[in-house]
């Protein structure tokens, strides 16, 4: 567990912080996800977007969790690390 993981679970006891989170879960998952994959191949932004055929600012703002990104950007994104994007649907947890 990193320090972001470990912050995050401490902020999760506030209630309002819990809510908002929840309602981004996804939108941080990808994010992340998208990052790790980047860091990894120590890659920057802007190599990931020139493979990918799509602007530094558009790799940004998916790993920043900003906008709405269309799935063939996650792809496209995805791809140009050497992966591809997956989804599943699961039953809610309440």
């Amino acid at each position: 567990m990193d320090d972001l993981d470990r912050l995050i679970k401490k902020q999760m006891k506030n209630p309002k912080f819990r809510e908002e989170m929840e309602k981004t879960e996804l939108e941080y998952q990808i994010a992340r996800a998208m990052m790790k994959a980047r860091l990894e191949k120590n890659m920057t932004q802007t190599q990931v977007a020139k493979i990918a055929g799509i602007d530094q600012a558009d790799v940004s703002r998916v790993e920043n969790g900003i906008g709405n990104p269309k799935i063939s950007t996650l792809r496209r994104i995805a791809n140009s690390l050497g992966m591809e994007v997956r989804f599943d649907l699961v039953p809610m947890v309440n």
